[in-house]
């Protein structure tokens, strides 16, 4: 890496280390003008051996150490869900969101205009139901019944 302009921060994995993270603080706190991207902002995600620590982390942990804001392109960005909308050329009141993540999938979908299913599956947890600040349009145990439902409310 020769002469960075920003950090930006993914999905890594195993490759979150000390050292790699510290290696991203030092080159924010060596530029002038300090940037950081990140692709997303989840607290976590789940693989079959459980739930695992996500990027938001990661990202929050630089922004606090560093004194900055990240720029997240990723969800729940509402650049995120308006680039999608355009590329399959519908608006956001004809779209529905169908996630398991109650902030990045459901609130990030929200913020655009869009409908959204919080689907009982994946990191859904039963405290989602009652965010604080994220309500779902409605709920479903599995993709099948999301999509039963929005087939059942076509038809009409």
């Amino acid at each position: 890496m020769s002469n960075p302009n920003c950090v930006v921060i993914a999905d890594a994995g195993e490759a979150f280390s000390y050292q790699n993270m510290n290696r991203a603080f030092q080159v924010l706190m060596e530029l002038e003008n300090p940037v950081l991207i990140s692709l997303g902002k989840g607290r976590y995600y789940k693989e079959t051996s459980g739930l695992m620590l996500d990027v938001g982390g990661y990202m929050k942990a630089l922004e606090y150490a560093c004194g900055i804001k990240a720029e997240v392109v990723g969800k729940p960005s509402p650049e995120f869900f308006k680039s999608a909308l355009q590329a399959i050329g519908v608006e956001a009141h004809q779209a529905i969101m169908i996630g398991d993540d109650i902030v990045g999938d459901v609130g990030g979908a929200q913020q655009c205009g869009m409908r959204a299913l919080q689907v009982r599956t994946g990191k859904f947890r039963p405290g989602d139901e009652h965010h604080p600040e994220v309500q779902a349009d409605g709920y479903v145990d599995n993709l099948a019944e999301a999509v039963d439902l929005l087939l059942k409310y076509t038809d009409k």
